[in-house]
């Protein structure tokens, strides 16, 4: 059974950084490529950024490009999101994914077949 548990969410003003961690069980890890989105309150969840199965490329959605890295340990089943100079705009739920084999693009959420529970970032001001 495939299982994704994300952590490193919490409270951080603006300006500031966290580090996400999604640790996934019950899959070959390093046979997926693996995304991260996000979900804020009334809105739509949306693409954040992605990696491929050996890390050897990455992809970031527009708004948080510079800021945001993906990357990932398959040694250790972990993806990770590291997010600097976080803004109010970043507040949302954050969710790891894994996408799809064969699937043609990587910033699509329906290309992505398991999720995890989400961990909440919250940016004050």
């Amino acid at each position: 059974q495939v299982q994704l548990v994300e952590s490193g969410g919490g409270l951080v003003q603006a300006g500031g950084s966290l580090r996400l961690s999604c640790a996934a069980s019950g899959l070959t890890f390093s046979s997926y490529a693996m995304g991260w989105f996000r979900q804020a309150p009334g809105k739509e969840r949306e693409f954040v950024a992605a990696i491929t199965r050996s890390g050897g490329s990455t992809y970031y959605a527009d708004s948080v490009k510079g800021r945001f890295t993906i990357s990932r340990d398959n040694a250790k089943n972990t993806v990770y999101l590291q997010m600097n100079s976080l803004k109010l705009e970043d507040t949302a739920v954050y969710y790891c994914a894994r996408r799809r084999i064969g699937s043609a693009t990587m910033t699509s959420l329906y290309e992505y077949n398991y999720w995890g529970q989400g961990t909440q970032v919250t940016v004050s001001s």
